[in-house]
């Protein structure tokens, strides 16, 4: 993914958001119900209702970024839990974005010894 790179600040707003909204309506809900000023270069992570679209928007210095994804199948794993924000990870936002449950993600076997 072409993005904000390692490091950023990540906030997923929980519950639903209405994704007919473009860059600025996604602005003002992150100003206004994320509590947090959306130029400072966090990214903003909103699922819609099916759980199956996904828009990330993230400040690039001159402009904002709007990336937007649609699974084929299956669910974006998101918080319910009414209004506010979770903080995530640079990789949790990769694994959200590939479709992986960042929450529990399966780290299969364990690397073998060399020796």
């Amino acid at each position: 993914m072409i993005g904000p790179g390692t490091g950023v600040r990540v906030y997923l707003a929980c519950g639903v958001t209405d994704l007919r909204k473009g860059i600025e309506g996604l602005a003002a809900l992150a100003q206004d119900h994320l509590r947090q000023k959306p130029t400072d270069g966090a990214v903003f992570a909103f699922r819609g209702r099916r759980g199956d679209r996904l828009k990330l928007l993230h400040w690039g210095g001159q402009g904002f970024c709007l990336y937007y994804k649609v699974l084929q199948r299956g669910r974006f794993p998101w918080p319910m839990r009414g209004d506010g924000a979770v903080r995530l990870t640079s990789a949790q936002l990769a694994m959200l974005w590939e479709g992986i449950d960042w929450r529990r993600p399966d780290w299969g076997v364990p690397p073998a010894r060399v020796g």
